[in-house]
């Protein structure tokens, strides 16, 4: 995992603790990164299983 997939999931994890999704805006404001890196980062971590969407419940799932 990368520094900035590291940064991403624990920013997504801390929010979702809290029963709020991080916005992309928040994302990129947070990493100081541009919607494409961010976007790459995630979908990284999807990929490895590492993170998942809930589409009924419409929240994230961690390992």
């Amino acid at each position: 995992m990368t520094d900035l997939e590291r940064k991403v999931y624990r920013i997504i994890y801390n929010m979702s603790r809290f029963r709020r999704n991080p916005t992309m805006d928040d994302l990129k404001r947070k990493t100081g990164k541009d919607e494409p890196t961010i976007r790459k980062a995630v979908k990284n971590l999807v990929s490895r299983k590492d993170l998942s969407w809930d589409k009924e419940k419409k929240e994230w799932r961690f390992k």
